[in-house]
């Protein structure tokens, strides 16, 4: 975390202040992470110990181990195209709220706040998500150690969990800002330790290890403990598959979220979201990998669901698998609390331009901790409301994915559209001539990847975001909204000199 307060450290403060002024804003958030701490956010959030782990058992369910050693590639290039297409425009746009100003400035105010409400959706599915998983299977995972048992837990003790841990991170993201910041660059630390302390046990500790697997195709749809209905395409099949990689690397736009909180963000943020796709690719893909070589029988893999985990790790001692379990529990928790961050910063951002009910308290910045704090208890309390109902994880985890990907898309189209017309300013990171063939790449993939959210069984995800369009669009013409909505006019429409402030930062940087 940056801390310096030497003179370059004070001019490169005063730089970023100066810029977001002449977008139209006040430095109101505390701008205290420096690279670190922007590319942990973003990396505590995708947490392949998370998704990597609770979305795995709806891969092998699909195709087998080839929808994680094919799957998990092609899904991830995908990812990591959109983050780059994503990271160019925040480079030219460092504020809070990212893809809602984005989509705002490049494609017009009511573009831009359909954005905003599905990345809205998505990020609060993201920590109702994950928090579910805290309680299961990780708790549960680790009740044991605690002298509890876990057969005995039911659903009041599952949401008083959820709900005692969701305040937490409330709590820290509300009062103490800084320990936040060092708490999640922790946890990018955590995740590299835990992770290849788990490959290495698997690959010490196994009897017989089995990589060949990642080249069969073995169609598991329909089978005992798969989440796929019974499929004879193999196309859908793959494609299927590819859900254990959108759920897990999504969550990147929090580098974005916290542009007004890094120091020289213009440059930091691009770095900060390619390169936690990246890390988290790379790491991802050693681990899932590790764990279909080291599984038992695939069909009794599949048919264990969450335990497969416990299943796979039954040959490595009990204290590691101790370690192991702790480990996992706290890196998910502080998954939860990066992504809570992430999603109280956006929801601030959509309050300070009037996109929200109640927009004028719930943008308020406390003074002493020069954070969000109405938005960010609003934004846990919709958390827990999220996860009360039974198949909550299943359609979380597909919801969440569908509706980040298609806010990451829809600035990158909508900027497609603009660069060269009414886009001509364009920040330190700048794809030059890749511009456009990215974008259009990122647009095709990030829909395949939403598209792959609302199969069946997820086919609640579809309904859910059917029946939001329709509900946005009757707020939007029929109640006026798209006339009294004056959206983040300073992108829109500022001034020749503000423009010329913009230029010349980025330029100069």
């Amino acid at each position: 975390m940056s801390t310096n307060t030497s003179p370059a450290a004070g001019a490169a403060k005063d730089a970023d202040a100066e810029l977001l002024a002449s977008m139209g804003y006040k430095q109101e958030l505390k701008r205290h992470m420096g690279g670190f701490s922007n590319f942990a956010i973003s990396f505590s959030i995708i947490c392949i110990l998370a998704g990597g782990i609770t979305a795995f058992p709806q891969a092998i369910g699909a195709g087998g181990g080839l929808s994680v050693g094919l799957g998990w590639p092609v899904g991830a290039f995908f990812a990591l195209v959109v983050a780059a297409g994503m990271a160019q425009i925040a480079s030219a746009f460092p504020t809070a709220g990212g893809l809602y100003h984005w989509s705002s400035a490049l494609g017009g105010k009511g573009w831009g706040w359909a954005t905003a409400w599905f990345n809205l959706l998505g990020l609060i599915f993201v920590v109702a998500s994950v928090n579910f998983g805290v309680f299961d299977p990780f708790f549960k995972m680790i009740a044991p150690y605690l002298g509890l048992d876990p057969t005995k837990f039911g659903t009041a003790i599952q949401i008083g969990f959820i709900a005692l841990v969701t305040v937490a991170q409330v709590v820290l993201n509300s009062y103490a800002p800084r320990l936040t910041t060092k708490l999640t660059d922790i946890s990018g630390y955590l995740i590299f330790a835990v992770a290849a302390l788990l490959v290495v046990s698997l690959l010490i500790f196994t009897p017989s290890l089995h990589f060949g697997r990642l080249l069969e195709f073995t169609n598991m749809t329909g089978a005992d403990g798969s989440s796929w209905p019974h499929s004879t395409s193999t196309l859908m099949i793959f494609l299927s598959g590819l859900l254990l990689t959108v759920y897990t690397i999504t969550g990147f736009d929090a580098s974005a979220h916290t542009s007004e909180e890094t120091h020289d963000a213009a440059r930091v943020v691009p770095k900060g979201i390619i390169t936690s796709v990246a890390w988290s690719a790379l790491f991802g893909f050693i681990m899932i990998c590790t764990f279909v070589a080291a599984m038992p029988a695939l069909p009794e893999a599949v048919k264990s669901g969450f335990g497969f985990l416990a299943t796979t790790l039954a040959p490595v001692p009990a204290s590691i698998k101790a370690l192991l379990a702790f480990g996992i529990f706290l890196a998910n928790f502080l998954c939860g609390l990066a992504g809570l961050t992430s999603t109280s910063r956006m929801m601030y951002a959509f309050a300070r331009d009037g996109g929200l009910p109640a927009s004028d308290w719930l943008k308020t910045v406390d003074e002493k901790t020069q954070t969000p704090v109405r938005a960010t208890w609003v934004a846990g309390i919709l958390v827990v409301a999220a996860t009360l109902y039974g198949d909550a994880f299943v359609v979380l985890s597909a919801g969440c994915a569908v509706f980040l990907y298609l806010s990451y898309v829809m600035p990158i189209a909508a900027g497609f559209f603009a660069e060269g017309k009414s886009w001509t300013v364009k920040g330190p990171f700048d794809l030059k001539a890749f511009s456009k063939p990215i974008a259009v790449l990122a647009v095709v993939g990030g829909m395949v990847l939403a598209f792959v959210g609302m199969q069946p069984p997820n086919q609640k995800v579809f309904y859910i975001i059917a029946a939001l369009s329709v509900l946005l669009l009757a707020f939007w013409w029929v109640f006026g909204l798209r006339k009294s909505f004056v959206g983040p006019q300073s992108l829109l429409k500022h001034d020749d000199s503000a423009s010329d402030a913009v230029e010349g930062e980025l330029v100069e940087g």
